[in-house]
């Protein structure tokens, strides 16, 4: 990144096209032969790893891993995709895609290049309505209902190798030319190959450059040399000769979740469609009861001023969960775009220093003044703020049931768990109906009833904050927004003639019932906030309606995914995902995914800087008495 490069924003390719063909004007090579791209692929790549015969063989729950040093035109991962397809087993399994780009193209760009391959279209249209932002950092996109996954990294190749978590069956080695862009080809670039490999991995590449093929031979990998493709007279392929390829995690693990929220309907749905059975248990009668109950919830992050890892852990869940809810458009999921007001003096300095400070792509978000701001949100308003056009909102109970539709996905409902008991590698859950299960994976997604369920016998630094949302019928606004409005309260468009506004922030307060203080404060905030948009007929705070939810917080106000594991001891099989506070439907989608790679032993989508920052050992410390954190048969009647 220039010095005149602000993050998150990264650099686009430079190109220039000569004769219908791509070409780095930065290099000053070709993204692909001239002779036949598409062919070359399959030549080089496809067939010199043996992907189509390999594709056969993934087992049931299985995953097959490719990775890829230079993204590119995204010619080589639709290539092997088209060959998944062909050629991956019918039962569920998983092809896996992990690739970096320094440069990425544009969108235009992107779309002008992969259009040269007319056989490719429905794939390549695919990866355009789902290709990222230009921002730097790791993206997930997923494709056909789960059975490929693409792991996007843009920034530095060695950036990606020493961040991102996989092992891979294959690699394509397709940088520039190895005299045009060293870096990528030098011996430390080698030797992350090499880490990130399995066993009996395979590479090629389109290159025969000696000092590549010594650094490579130096890693582990038995080299040859192959004829090249078209006018190329030769090429490389080499494996890792390192033992057979390992086995994949079992579908056959008895998988078994605590809580029917919008986090645990999330991973239940996504560990569902990579082929493992789920038992999702909840003490309501339906999911989507709890905290995610509400008739409206905003897809709303704050992006801070600075760009450090928690500002970059919410752009990367935005804008994944701008991806994952796009095909329930029309049904649960509205993206009418969001509005975040500058609504006081101190949000106006706030949102300047951000300016100054950051570039972001205008396909996220843009500054906008208060005629621009008034125009979009379909009301009056005193000051600017900043737009996301992406953004919007969605119906949190209706989406939770949905989710859970699913043929590997046994839900029980009102099966409240009284007790948790580790037994012989397993923990067995007793329920207050009587019933038990017993499960080798034990996740817990309860939000803010999570501590009592977790087996440790240690002071857990979650606390329960009550929010109250209040109603509002149609004819008590003025005006009606045609978007999500957020400040220092939220208001929501209307849906079936209510518009959702709120919600609280109730430290010292534990009434599961509306009260009418409550709603005066929702009410209040708002009139501050937007005056003059409530109506004479606008319910007084004692008649009108409302919803009481508690949100799951930790400490430092980031959410909770990982493996349970405390002041150095770890519990097998058990896995925590909750602490999302209000911000349970734009972290949920993405924590999920990291969540359902770790349990499938699948790579990982969040880089590791992150997947440390939401670690559940961060949120426990040891008891007071015996200064250790270790198992407890865990009593959790007080779970409703």
């Amino acid at each position: 990144m220039t010095s005149d490069t602000l993050a998150p924003a990264i650099e686009s390719a430079e190109l220039a096209w000569r004769d219908g063909v791509p070409e780095s004007s930065r290099f000053g090579d070709v993204y692909f032969s001239r002779d036949n791209g598409l062919e070359e692929t399959r030549y080089v790549f496809l067939a010199h790893n043996r992907l189509p015969e390999r594709f056969r063989s993934v087992p049931a729950g299985g995953r097959f891993v490719v990775a890829e040093t230079g993204f590119g035109t995204g010619l080589n991962f639709l290539a092997t995709w088209q060959a998944w397809r062909e050629r991956a087993p019918g039962h569920p399994c998983v092809l896996h895609f992990v690739s970096a780009e320094r440069y990425p193209l544009t969108r235009h760009d992107l779309q002008r290049a992969l259009a040269l391959w007319p056989e490719l279209e429905p794939l390549a249209r695919q990866l355009l309505a789902q290709y990222p932002p230009l921002v730097r950092g790791t993206h997930r996109l997923v494709f056909d209902q789960g059975r490929v996954r693409l792991t996007l990294h843009f920034g530095d190749v060695l950036e990606a190798w020493q961040a991102l978590t996989f092992q891979a069956n294959a690699w394509f080695l397709d940088g520039f030319a190895p005299a045009l862009n060293p870096e990528m080809w030098l011996e430390q670039a080698m030797s992350e190959v090499r880490r990130h490999s399995a066993p009996g991995a395979t590479l090629a590449t389109f290159t025969a450059v000696g000092r590549v093929r010594r650094a490579l031979a130096a890693q582990g990998f038995a080299m040859r040399k192959t004829p090249g493709f078209g006018r190329k007279r030769e090429m490389l392929a080499g494996t890792l000769n390192t033992g057979p390829e390992p086995p994949s995690v079992s579908t056959d693990r008895d998988i078994v979740i605590v809580g029917a929220g919008i986090a645990g309907t999330l991973l239940a749905r996504n560990l569902a469609e990579r082929g493992f059975p789920v038992t999702l248990l909840d003490a309501q009668p339906q999911p989507g009861q709890g905290a995610s109950g509400n008739r409206q919830g905003a897809l709303y992050v704050k992006l801070g001023v600075e760009f450090n890892d928690q500002t970059e852990l919410a752009l990367g869940a935005l804008t994944f969960g701008q991806r994952y809810y796009h095909p329930y458009q029309g049904r649960f999921w509205h993206p009418t775009g969001l509005l975040q007001l500058a609504w006081s003096p101190q949000e106006q300095s706030r949102q300047q220093r951000f300016l100054d400070r950051n570039r972001y792509p205008e396909e996220l978000l843009v500054p906008v003044d208060a005629e621009q701001a008034s125009r979009l949100a379909g009301l009056p308003v005193d000051t600017g703020g900043l737009w996301f056009p992406g953004g919007g909102w969605l119906t949190p109970s209706a989406l939770c049931q949905a989710l859970a539709q699913h043929p590997r996905i046994t839900l029980r409902q009102g099966a409240e768990v009284t007790r948790l008991t580790p037994c012989n590698g397993q923990w067995h859950l007793a329920c207050r109906d009587g019933g038990g299960l017993v499960a080798g994976t034990l996740v817990i997604t309860a939000g803010h009833q999570s501590p009592a369920l977790l087996p440790l016998a240690a002071e857990h630094r979650f606390k329960a904050i009550r929010g109250q949302v209040t109603h509002l019928p149609e004819p008590a606004l003025r005006h009606q927004p045609r978007a999500v409005v957020c400040g220092q309260k939220y208001l929501n468009p209307c849906h079936e003639g209510i518009a959702v506004t709120g919600a609280t922030f109730d430290l010292h307060e534990n009434s599961p019932h509306p009260s009418a203080d409550s709603h005066r404060d929702n009410l209040g905030q708002l009139d501050a906030m937007l005056p003059g948009l409530l109506a004479p007929s606008c319910p007084a705070p004692e008649t009108v309606e409302g919803r009481v939810g508690f949100r799951c917080t930790t400490h430092d106000y980031q959410p909770v995914a990982g493996p349970l594991h405390a002041a150095g001891h770890g519990l097998d099989g058990v896995y925590v995902l909750t602490g999302l506070g209000s911000k349970g439907l734009a972290y949920g989608p993405l924590l999920a995914e990291y969540l359902a790679d770790r349990i499938s032993g699948q790579p990982h989508c969040l880089p590791d800087h992150l997947a440390r920052r939401v670690h559940p050992g961060r949120m426990f410390r040891a008891a007071a008495r015996g200064g250790t954190t270790g198992i407890a048969e865990t009593g959790t009647s007080a779970v409703k």
